[in-house]
């Protein structure tokens, strides 16, 4: 039994380009970015935190 050779990709990212090769680049332009950035305090991450449970509480309520 033989695989095919795959290239890494994150599960559930959409499709930006219908080019795979433009697409590809996107996803690298943003993992660049990404790796790029400062981590976040843990005062950020409370804060997001809330935001989003916050957000969670709201669209349950609707």
């Amino acid at each position: 039994m033989t695989t095919a050779a795959t290239a890494p990709a994150v599960a559930d990212r959409p499709v930006r380009d219908p080019d795979p090769e433009r697409n590809a680049a996107y996803w690298a332009r943003i993992d660049a970015i990404v790796a790029a950035a400062p981590e976040l305090s843990t005062a950020q991450r409370i804060k997001l935190r809330g935001i989003f449970q916050q957000a969670d509480r709201q669209e349950a309520a609707a």
